[in-house]
C-alpha cells in the first residue's frame, strides 16, 4: 500500500505560506503504517490539477488532497476530482444545510458562494466538517481512493485524527507501524556523522539516514512493524549503537531541542544563566527562555551589537578594546562576567562578534562562557548572516554551556 499527498494552492507555489500540512499528513500516514512515495503541490489551475489527480490517482492507491475546497471561484478541487474521475459534480443537500446551520450558529449570514462547498463529485463519500464550512469527500475509482481535505490547517487535522485515519485503518486492514527516532547531533557535520555510520546506512529494516540543519544534523533511524513494541524493538540497538560511535556529539533525540537539553542540566543543578549576545540578534536569549526548563533557568540576557553598547551597558572598560579590538576574545570573556554579574546568574554566556560577520577582512565570532572564579573560552568561529549563520552560531553557544553542564555532573 502507498500513499500520496498532492497540496493545492498557487500561494504555497509563491511561497507566501509554508506548505506544513504535507509534512503533518505524512508523520500521521507512518502511525497506520501507510507508506507515502510521493508528495506534490500544485497551483490553482484547473488542467494542471486534473493532470496531477490523473499521475497521482494511477500510481498510488491513496491520494489524499489538501486546499482548494474553499467558497471562491479559484477554489477547483472539486471540479478537478470530478473531472479526473470521470463524474458530474452533484449539489448535497444535507451538506447545504449544514454549511447554512454553520453560519446560523455563528450569527452571520451565509453568502452564495459558499453554496459551491456543498457540491461534490457524484457517488463521493462525505466527510463532514464540524469545525468549518468545507465538507471533505473521498472518491474511489478503479481501487483508488482520492481524499479531499480542506487546506486550513485545524481543519485539515481534525478530520485526519477523527475521521480519514480511522477510515484508512479500517478500509485497508493495516496492521503495520512504522516508528521513527531522531538522533540530534552538534559540533559535528553531516559528512562526518556519514562516515561514522555509512555501514548502517545500507540496513532495510530499521533504515538509517540522517538530515542535515544548521549546526545540527539529525540521524533518523526508522522501522516498520506489527506493532508500536516491535518496531521499538527494532529501533534500540541501531540507536545504541549509532550513540556510541558518535559519543557526545548526540545531544537529544525526537522532540528534545538544544536549549532544552541545556536547561534541563541547569535546572538539574539548580543553576541560572545569563547571556549577551551581538550577531545572533537576541535569538539565543529567545531560544533558552522559551525553552522546557527556561522560566526557572534563564535569568536574562541583553542584546549589544556595538562596542559601545558593550561600554555602556555592561561597564567594560575602553582600554579593554583599545589593547585588544572588538570582537576579541578578550571582550567575549569580560561580556559574559558582565552578563552573570548583572543579572546575578551562575553562569554568563557571550557570544560577541562584527557588525558585518561575512566582510571580507570581518574578524571571527567569539564565545566566552563565566562562572565561579573562571572562564571557559569556545572555539572562534566566522560569523554567517541570516538565520541559518545564527543557527550555526547559537547551537556552538548552546553545545559549549551543555559541555561544561556534563563536566560538572
Amino acid at each position: 500500500m502507498q500513499a500520496e499527498i498532492v497540496t493545492i494552492g498557487t500561494e504555497l507555489l509563491l511561497g507566501e505560506i509554508v506548505d506544513t500540512n504535507s509534512t503533518w499528513i505524512a508523520q500521521r500516514l507512518t502511525t497506520i503504517g501507510l507508506n507515502l512515495y510521493y508528495t506534490l503541490t500544485v497551483g490553482d489551475n484547473l488542467q494542471r490539477i486534473i493532470q496531477v489527480l490523473e499521475q497521482s490517482s494511477g500510481r498510488s492507491d491513496v491520494v489524499i488532497t489538501t486546499g482548494g475546497l474553499g467558497p471562491t471561484v479559484d477554489d477547483l478541487t472539486r471540479k478537478a476530482v470530478a473531472a479526473a474521475t470521470e463524474r458530474e459534480l452533484i449539489l448535497d443537500e444535507q451538506l447545504l444545510k449544514e454549511i447554512q446551520e454553520f453560519f446560523a450558529q455563528r450569527h452571520h449570514t451565509m453568502s452564495e458562494n459558499n453554496r459551491r462547498q456543498a457540491y461534490v463529485p457524484e457517488g463521493a463519500q462525505i466527510i463532514h466538517n464540524p469545525v468549518g464550512t468545507a465538507p471533505a469527500f473521498a472518491v474511489e475509482q478503479n481501487d483508488h481512493l482520492i481524499i479531499s481535505l480542506p487546506g486550513v490547517p485545524h481543519e485539515m487535522k481534525y478530520l485526519m485524527k477523527n475521521e480519514v485515519l480511522p477510515y484508512l485503518e479500517a478500509r485497508y486492514d493495516l496492521k503495520d507501524v512504522i516508528r521513527s527516532r531522531f538522533l540530534h547531533t552538534c559540533g559535528i557535520g553531516e559528512s562526518t556523522v556519514g562516515s561514522k555510520i555509512g555501514d548502517l546506512m545500507g540496513l532495510k529494516n530499521p533504515t538509517v539516514g540522517t538530515r542535515a540543519h544548521p549546526g545540527q544534523t539529525d540521524v533518523c533511524i526508522t522501522a516498520k512493524a506489527e506493532n508500536a513494541q516491535e518496531a521499538e524493538a527494532l529501533i534500540e540497538p541501531i540507536e545504541a549503537d549509532i550513540r556510541a560511535r558518535l559519543g557526545d556529539h548526540v545531544f537529544g533525540a525526537d522532540e528534545e531541542t538544544l536549549a532544552d537539553v541545556v536547561t534541563e542540566l541547569l535546572a538539574q543543578r539548580k543553576l541560572r544563566l545569563s547571556v549577551t549576545e551581538t550577531v545572533t540578534q537576541g535569538e539565543l536569549a529567545q531560544h533558552l527562555s522559551q525553552a522546557s526548563k527556561g522560566v526557572e533557568t534563564f535569568a536574562g540576557g541583553s542584546v549589544l551589537p556595538t562596542e559601545k553598547n558593550l561600554q555602556e551597558v555592561l561597564g567594560i572598560e575602553r582600554q579593554l578594546f583599545e589593547e585588544h579590538g572588538f570582537p576579541s576574545q578578550a571582550v567575549a570573556d569580560a561580556a559574559a562576567r558582565s552578563a552573570r554579574t548583572m543579572c546575578r546568574a551562575d553562569i554568563g554566556l557571550a557570544v560577541i562578534g562584527p557588525l558585518d560577520p561575512v566582510a571580507a577582512d570581518a574578524p571571527p565570532v567569539y564565545f566566552g562562557l563565566a562562572f565561579a572564579d573562571e572562564v571557559l573560552h569556545g572555539a572562534s568561529h566566522q560569523g554567517r548572516t541570516g538565520p541559518a549563520g545564527r543557527g550555526w552560531l547559537l547551537h556552538l553557544a548552546m553545545d559549549l554551556v551543555r559541555r561544561h553542564l556534563l563536566e560538572i555532573a
